[in-house]
Parts: structure tokens; C-alpha cells; sequence
């Protein structure tokens, strides 16, 4: 835009354009869920049955929409690529070979570069899905199975800028990509083995025993004084002491919170027994869980810190808040 003949916008107006925006967009998407029928289910099968990879190819706006569906696609256990399809014209058509398959989209259905690869993709043996807005396009009527993504209208005012078709054909390729993911048994595990990176990689992969305290617990009898429960604290450094019989089964655990709420009512240090201040039958969790788990159970109870027990509920370990923000899994 040209610095000079920029305005002031319309407060009013550009919350009615947004508005009508996500409108538009969003019936856009509604429109597909009546759409879905046996072709959705023919294309899921066709991509469970290639014994090769999955090639997404689209130009303009449709490109970027098929790079980002052959990114979900791979990362949920679906191996695709994309292909540009002018760069298939001049070499990268040998990427392709006849176990792979096409998923080719283009709104009109007759992008000419798309066109002009679909005779040397069937040459091959490859099959072919195709997402357009036109069910009577060149580029349906050549698909083995076609996917209907059309809009009513374009979200932009002029109608012209693709909007709601690009929404509708990403949405499209979600709904696929999620089928494809239950169809196949992808879980939690498989996920994280694709993003081991980052903070998703460290939420999906670290477990309680990867952060959990284990040597020096701050552990006491039932029959301890506070002052021995307090000393004890005090080494652990864990703002708890856990409370365990002699065969090391939890009793009963005692925090910074009991604590100070203890100080509060100037109790008798040195008389008073744990067991009359600490939280029996306290939260637990097991050391094979995730520690994303930990995290969702200590903010359901708004509590700070979990003993870790084993099957039989002897103490094997202890961690803090703390300790999942350190490991970064919060």
C-alpha cells in the first residue's frame, strides 16, 4: 500500500468485515460435513492401500493449503511430500513413482500446470485424489476419487481472493488426515516421536520418573515430632516430607502449606505428632506416567507437589512444581 494513501479505517466497518469474515469462512466449512459421503471414505482407503507415499501438489493459494496438509499428513502418521507441480514439469516428476499417489488440488479444477502432469502421473500407475470447488473441472472428471470442497461465495468483498475455498480445502484435508490417523492406530507415542523437538516434544515424551526425586527423600515415621518433620523438610528441599510406615507404604504427606498453617496456631513443636497434621491417603502418581499427567492432576487439586509410589503403594520417589517447570514440561 502506497504510505500516502493509507486512511484511518472505519472501527465500525472492519469489525463487520471481520465478522463476516469468520461467517462466511465458517459455513463454508459447515457446508463440506453434508458433502462427506463414500468418495471421503474411497479417498481414506485409497491412501491406507499405497504401498508408496503420499504427494501433495497444488499452485497460488491451493499450494500453500496442499504444503500445509502434506505436513499434518506426515506428522500424523501419513508419509507425504509436496510437489510443485512446475517444478514437476521440469524434473521433479521423477519424485513420483507408480506406488505413490496424487493428491492434487486446485479450485477451479483446471490449473494448467496440474492438468498437464495428471497423463504422465496415470502413465505411471499412480492414482489420483482430487480436492477442486468444481465437480464437472478436467482435474475431477481424471481423479479416481474426487473431493468436493466448493464454497458459495469468497469471504473477500470482492469475491475474488481465495478465502473460504482455501479454508474449506485445508479443513478438507484435516478431516482426512484425522481419519487416516485413527484408521492406522496413530497414538499419543507415534506423535511424539515425530515432534521430538521443542516444547511439544518435551510435554509428549518426559515421564514422572525423568524428573521425579528419588535419593534423599524427605521422609519421616507417623510417630515423628514436628521438629523432626520440619528438620526433615528442611534437607529435602522438596517443601514436603512424605510420611511412610516401616515397610515404606505412604501414610500420609505434610507441605510447606501444612506448615505455615501450623505456625499460625502455635502448636507445640516439639510435642505434636505428624499424624495429627498431616493430609492422610494423599495424591499419587505412578513413575510411568507422563508428566504432563502430574501437571493436569496437581492443578485439578491445586496442590504443589505428588509422591510417586510403585503398584503397591510404597514411596519411590517425590516431585514439585518446581520440577516440571525446570524439566519445561509446563
Amino acid at each position: 500500500m502506497n504510505p500516502s494513501s493509507s486512511r484511518t479505517p472505519d472501527p465500525q466497518r472492519c469489525l463487520d468485515l471481520g465478522r463476516q469474515t469468520l461467517q462466511i469462512e465458517a459455513e463454508a466449512i459447515t457446508g463440506l460435513i453434508e458433502r462427506l459421503d463414500d468418495r471421503f471414505t474411497a479417498a481414506v482407503s485409497l491412501i491406507l492401500a499405497c504401498r508408496g507415499r503420499l504427494i501433495v501438489s497444488g499452485i497460488g493459494k491451493s499450494g500453500h493449503i496442499a504444503r500445509k496438509i502434506a505436513s499434518t499428513m506426515s506428522s500424523t502418521g501419513t508419509p507425504a511430500y509436496f510437489v510443485h507441480p512446475a517444478e514437476a514439469c521440469h524434473g521433479d516428476l521423477g519424485m513420483i513413482t507408480r506406488n505413490d499417489l496424487l493428491l492434487a488440488l486446485s479450485y477451479s479444477g483446471e490449473a494448467e500446470e496440474l492438468i498437464l502432469i495428471v497423463p504422465l502421473i496415470k502413465r505411471q500407475g499412480a492414482k489420483l485424489i482430487a480436492i477442486t470447488g468444481n465437480p464437472q473441472s478436467s482435474l475431477a472428471r481424471e481423479a479416481d476419487v474426487h473431493l468436493d470442497a466448493g464454497v458459495a461465495r469468497e469471504a473477500c468483498p470482492l469475491n475474488l481472493a481465495p478465502t473460504a475455498s482455501t479454508t474449506a480445502a485445508l479443513a478438507l484435508g484435516d478431516a482426512l488426515a484425522v481419519a487416516l490417523l485413527d484408521a492406522q492406530g496413530f497414538g499419543a507415542d507415534d506423535f511424539a516421536r515425530s515432534h521430538p523437538g521443542g516444547a511439544l516434544g518435551r510435554r509428549l515424551l518426559t515421564h514422572v520418573r525423568d524428573v521425579m526425586h528419588t535419593e534423599e527423600l524427605p521422609i519421616v515415621a507417623p510417630e515423628s515430632s514436628m521438629a523432626e518433620t520440619v528438620l526433615a523438610m528442611s534437607r529435602g528441599r522438596l517443601g514436603l516430607a512424605a510420611v511412610t510406615d516401616k515397610q515404606g507404604f505412604v501414610q500420609g504427606i505434610f507441605t510447606d502449606g501444612d506448615l505455615r498453617r501450623a505456625f499460625a496456631t502455635q502448636l507445640d513443636f516439639q510435642q505434636k505428632r505428624i499424624t495429627d497434621l498431616m493430609k492422610p491417603n494423599p495424591h499419587t502418581i505412578a513413575a510411568d506416567r507422563l508428566a504432563v499427567e502430574a501437571v493436569e492432576m496437581m492443578e485439578r487439586h491445586r496442590i504443589n507437589a505428588l509422591l510417586v509410589t510403585d503398584s503397591n503403594g510404597k514411596l519411590i520417589g517425590a516431585l514439585n512444581m518446581h520440577d516440571l517447570f525446570k524439566a519445561k514440561v509446563i
